[in-house]
């Protein structure tokens, strides 16, 4: 059977044109399909997003408007009747030396307990990443588990060991012939005692990020470093560091953040004394709410929360990849 050949019409002049054109014309609309699922989506977020409104962006609002009037607990039961202060509740915080001795001590508590906590969180991560070979988990089980104890627990124990006459602490150094002092009602000993619990307790967290920031560095770098003749220190601060930027920041910023909010440790152990020298900015905003000043309580509390913006402003600007 002779083979017969098919020709197909020639393609009408500048349908190739509408194709095209039509392939890249935008839809008008989504599809059914998609609409469903945006639906759907919307109404699984409604819940979360019901209850974000109704318990963090009222009270924002609501306390952020309290800065600026004189509600007071008395107002309570006629909110709508109080006066329009403007900025006399933050005039009136920056007079106030209680308030000062309250920013100082935070202020060293930052400063002093931050650094420290990142420093000993990256050192044991070093060791867990290269010199500890064996029962390698037992260490990093042992050293996280203060991060999730009770915060209040652990301050009982240590408001325990550091009793003057019968604290395990004291007592240890008397078998040496030392004298010591009683740590939590001694203006010199109480706000160290609290940076070096905090540094102890937090310490896991940094490790942990640290470590996996270590585990990620790629061995060929550390190995083209130790051809080049580069020694150990040099190993890590050239090649090793500037890779756990995003690891450092990450914990820098958390853990700033947290230090800056400290409540739980003077509140449990020394309720701020003595003389006001564990004194916090969050327990200072905490006293005055308790004392019915609501508005006095609710400007500490957004001066804090300017002190930890500028703060993230300053960590993210020294410790973001440079491009």
């Amino acid at each position: 059977m002779p083979h017969t050949r098919t020709t197909l019409p020639p393609p009408r002049k500048g349908a190739a044109v509408e194709t095209t054109a039509t392939t890249r014309r935008p839809a008008r609309g989504a599809s059914p399909a998609a609409r469903r699922q945006g639906r759907a989506a919307w109404t699984l977020a409604l819940p979360f997003l019901a209850l974000f409104a109704v318990f963090m962006l009222l009270p924002l609002a609501w306390s952020l408007l309290m800065s600026v009037t004189d509600t007071k607990s008395a107002d309570l039961q006629s909110p709508l009747a109080v006066g329009f202060v403007g900025l006399d509740n933050y005039l009136k915080l920056f007079q106030d030396p209680v308030f000062y001795t309250a920013l100082r001590n935070t202020g060293v508590f930052v400063v002093f307990g931050l650094p420290l906590t990142l420093m000993a969180g990256l050192a044991a991560a070093v060791v867990l990443d290269r010199g500890i070979r064996r029962f390698r988990a037992v260490f990093r089980v042992g050293l996280y588990l203060p991060v999730v104890t009770s915060v209040v627990a652990i301050a009982v124990v240590w408001k325990t060991l550091l009793e003057p006459r019968s604290g395990l602490v004291n007592t240890m150094l008397g078998w040496f012939g030392i004298d010591g002092p009683a740590w939590l009602a001694d203006t010199r000993f109480a706000l160290p005692v609290m940076i070096v619990m905090a540094v102890w307790r937090n310490l896991g967290t940094v490790m942990i990020i640290m470590l996996a920031g270590l585990q990620g560095v790629p061995q060929s770098l550390r190995e083209a470093a130790e051809l080049d003749g580069a020694g150990p220190w040099q190993r890590f601060w050239r090649v090793t560091f500037p890779l756990l930027r995003p690891a450092l920041l990450l914990t820098s910023v958390t853990t700033g953040i947290g230090y800056l909010q400290f409540f739980d440790e003077p509140f449990v152990m020394t309720s701020g004394g003595p003389l006001d020298s564990t004194l916090s900015a969050t327990m200072f905003s905490y006293r005055q709410f308790g004392h019915g000043n609501y508005d006095y309580s609710a400007a500490a509390s957004y001066v804090i929360f300017m002190l930890i913006a500028a703060l993230t402003v300053l960590q993210f600007r020294v410790l973001r990849e440079k491009d």
